[in-house]
């Protein structure tokens, strides 16, 4: 029953070989954070899908977003407290 079908194998090949990707943790944070701007152009686009870890990626862009909402949270919680919002 746990047969693997024979077109699961080259798609398991392509995801090791992405996952064993060795870029440089200050290009994956470049990449995350010009995709927070939606600002990219596709020669850089494309490179960094040859070269950038996918799971690099996901936990720089979790951790990303984690700030930014830590962040926006800060700013409204000093505006509200500061009396500026009345």
């Amino acid at each position: 029953m746990t047969e693997e079908m024979p077109h699961q194998e080259p798609a398991r090949a392509g995801l090791r070989e992405a996952i064993s990707r060795r870029a440089s943790p200050l290009r994956t944070l470049k990449a995350v954070a010009w995709s927070f701007f939606g600002v990219r152009k596709s020669a850089e686009h494309a490179r960094d899908l040859e070269q950038l870890n996918p799971l690099h990626l996901i936990v720089a862009g979790l951790v990303a977003v984690a700030i930014f909402v830590g962040a926006l949270i800060a700013l409204v919680s000093w505006i509200i407290s500061s009396g500026i919002a009345h």
